[in-house]
């Protein structure tokens, strides 16, 4: 079976790889120059590199995991410590540890909150424990059920008090959905939080060792062209062409430079494309479908990733780290945690803004100014006095819509892979799917697209071979 893809993110490609994997010819199309779309990565003039988004891979991610696994490729994973660091913001330079024991979930992950007195009295270790014991005991059926509920809200009614929210919370959900707790949908974190209460090594945290266009996306393309599959870049979807009867007849692409529109036909089609893309590109004669009508309850947040590099070093420490800022979310010095990006004397720091919906159409030099402002608090020592650390370059990456808004109320509004249109699919981390928009809900999302594609094409065989007895 011959399948159209539109979209190299890690959906498409996840899902072009199990295609071409179980005998299907795979047509990866991307109407970018570059392979990955949210985990996409660049060279500048000066050969460094600067990503979409700074990536860190969670012991909780089995399917991401799993594709390393298959790839051979699970060396690029460059495990660090068991633990979580946050900034205290009311003592500069100073962090506040979680470390985690290891010794079976969740206990490990209970021990590592018990230990830390930073951040958390004995009174709000308490009152913590107590709110996650429904999420524990009903598991993700009440997980699901309480995301009509924001995250603040979901803590005021188990009792949790402002400190705890503020203290861990905050982080946690710019970390894993960009936006605030009193925005986002409290299934996202008792999501996040049931994993990492599983699993012994949940949440475990790893950086690839390089550049994930390079490192990660590359190798699921050798594998696709290894199995007869293919990947195009420079090839962006105009529009979805239409039988009389509703089913897809091929994918239109726009010619580029001058050159005609090209018509890619195929037996089976998937649209790996971001939710906002996938709602202009919906033919008008799908849009009173459910399947269809959902997308419009789903919207990309915004997000601005950006990387600083200094002339001289601002920390040795090989981890994320929780800024706990208001404007900023998750950071690294990247020459420390990543093998390709390593210096001895110099730091580049990754950081993501978030919320970034009321900077993503300022200046790069009003984000730089006020991330600068931020980075003297978390880096004193360095960044004041009379010879502070000198800026020497910087890039900021923005991206107007990113993984879905995971506000309260989202998940009734996310489509399966499965669409009414029978050669029709969807992949995205914004499909249902149980790691939500991440990267390892992409990767899951583009496996179970393809599942769904290969019992397809099981049932028509037998079908047809029925018929043929008939």
């Amino acid at each position: 079976m011959r399948v159209a893809i539109a979209g190299a993110g890690l959906a498409g490609l996840a899902c072009a790889k199990y295609l071409a994997d179980a005998g299907h010819e795979p047509i990866v199309l991307e109407s970018r120059d570059v392979l990955g779309g949210l985990v996409a990565a660049w060279k500048d003039e000066e050969g460094d590199w600067y990503e979409t988004g700074l990536h860190a891979f969670f012991g909780a991610y089995p399917n991401m995991l799993q594709l390393f696994k298959e790839l051979g490729i699970e060396d690029r994973l460059q495990w660090k410590q068991h633990t979580l660091i946050f900034n205290q913001p009311e003592k500069p330079g100073v962090l506040s540890r979680f470390d985690v024991p290891d010794i079976p979930a969740p206990f490990n992950v209970i021990m590592s909150i018990i230990r830390n007195n930073d951040m958390l009295s004995w009174e709000q270790k308490i009152r913590f424990a107590i709110g996650l014991v429904p999420a524990i005991v009903r598991g993700q059926k009440y997980v699901e059920a309480m995301d009509k509920y924001s995250l603040i809200e979901w803590l005021r009614r188990q009792g949790i008090d402002e400190r705890v929210s503020s203290d861990i919370f905050v982080a946690a959900s710019k970390a894993l959905t960009f936006i605030d707790p009193d925005q986002v949908s409290a299934t996202i974190i008792l999501t996040a939080l049931n994993k990492f209460l599983q699993e012994r090594y949940g949440s475990k945290i790893a950086f690839l060792d390089g550049s994930p266009t390079e490192r990660l996306c590359q190798p699921i393309v050798e594998s696709i062209q290894a199995n007869g599959g293919e990947v195009h870049l420079l090839k962006p979807l105009k529009q979805i062409l239409l039988n009389p009867d509703g089913t897809v007849r091929g994918f239109l692409m726009r010619g580029l430079n001058g050159a005609a529109d090209e018509t890619i036909t195929a037996d089976a089609y998937v649209s790996a494309m971001s939710v906002d893309a996938m709602k202009v590109l919906t033919p008008p004669e799908w849009r009173e479908l459910d399947c269809f009508k959902k997308l419009d309850g789903l919207e990309g947040v915004p997000v601005i990733n950006l990387h600083l590099w200094f002339d001289c070093k601002l920390t040795q420490i090989d981890q994320l780290l929780f800024s706990r800022s208001e404007l900023l979310s998750v950071y690294a010095d990247m020459s420390v945690t990543c093998k390709d990006y390593a210096d001895p004397d110099r730091s580049m720091l990754e950081l993501v803004l978030a919320p970034a919906k009321d900077w993503i159409n300022r200046s790069d030099e009003e984000i730089i100014a006020a991330t600068m402002g931020e980075l003297k608090r978390l880096f004193p020592e360095h960044l004041s006095g009379e010879n502070p650390a000198q800026l020497r370059k910087y890039q900021v990456v923005k991206t107007p819509r990113s993984v879905y808004t995971a506000s309260p109320g989202r998940q009734a509004y996310r489509p399966d892979q499965i669409t009414p249109i029978a050669n029709f699919f969807l992949t995205g981390s914004y499909t249902m799917q149980q790691y939500l928009g991440s990267m390892e809900g992409a990767v899951l999302s583009g496996k179970l697209a393809a599942q769904a594609i290969c019992k397809a094409d099981l049932a028509e065989s037998v079908r047809q071979d029925l018929q043929a007895v008939a």
